[in-house]
């Protein structure tokens, strides 16, 4: 129960967001390694089972631990207790996490998302609403919200983009019909510009919880292109990631 075994998790389950944290300043990971170990718990539970009913269970477990937060309930459990004590001592909306509980359903199930308008709510609620939980652990200002969701939403959607594959493995359908790649990557870059024309209200104190986006624009930018395989070099990632860590711009 403590804020290194979430790190671990993180490191083992979510390499990327790992890495995005160390980037950030030493202070700023005891509010982002819980929450970030909290979505990995999260989003890996429809998958560790084939029975529905029981993934379904495991995420009213988490709802459960999210809607008693202050009541002390779960403590020992390795990612809950220390997410209690953030939610305590950041006044974390716990509605934000609900509904990022709420729409991992969806992975339980085989149906597509019924339109791009329902992928996007499905954006919203997980990614975006992930990033603003980490801005207001970091103390963002209400006003902040639109352009950290914005952004948010970009990086989960280059995030969505590259699971497409092992979703359809999996024998999932991620995308609705008549709706490709390009149009969810065109749309994170139109996310992606209207975060940074509001911009000016995000304080420079929260743009550690924004670092986990640095790769966004590269990759949707490349698949808008129409590039086969699109990925970012080691390199340009590396250089990426230091690049927004020490200007904090995004």
């Amino acid at each position: 129960m403590s804020v290194a075994a979430c790190a671990e998790l993180v490191q083992r389950g979510d390499p990327d967001r790992f890495r995005a944290v160390m980037a950030a300043p030493v202070e700023a990971r005891a509010q982002l390694f819980p929450l970030y170990a909290f979505n990995l718990e999260v989003a890996r539970a429809p998958w560790v089972t084939q029975e529905p009913l029981i993934a379904e269970m495991r995420l009213q477990w988490w709802r459960d631990v999210v809607e008693n937060a202050h009541s002390g309930a779960a403590r020992a459990h390795e990612v809950a207790g220390p997410l209690h004590d953030l939610i305590r001592d950041f006044g974390l909306p716990v509605e934000v996490m609900d509904r990022l509980i709420e729409a991992r359903r969806w992975d339980i199930h085989r149906e597509p998302h019924d339109g791009p308008d329902e992928l996007s709510a499905y954006l919203e609620d997980t990614g975006a609403g992930l990033m603003w939980l980490a801005a207001r652990a970091l103390g963002a200002p209400d006003a902040a919200e639109g352009p950290v969701r914005a952004y948010g939403w970009a990086s989960a959607a280059a995030a969505y983009i590259r699971a497409v594959p092992v979703l359809e493995a999996r024998g999932r359908q991620p995308l609705p019909g008549g709706f490709g790649l390009t149009d969810l990557a065109s749309q994170g870059l139109e996310r992606l510009a209207l975060a940074r024309k509001a911009r000016k209200v995000v304080p420079k104190e929260i743009a550690p919880a924004l670092l986990v986006g640095w790769q966004s624009e590269g990759f949707l930018r490349q698949v808008v292109a129409g590039q086969s395989s699109p990925d970012l070099s080691e390199a340009r990632k590396r250089w990426g990631l230091l690049w927004q860590a020490f200007s904090g711009r995004w």
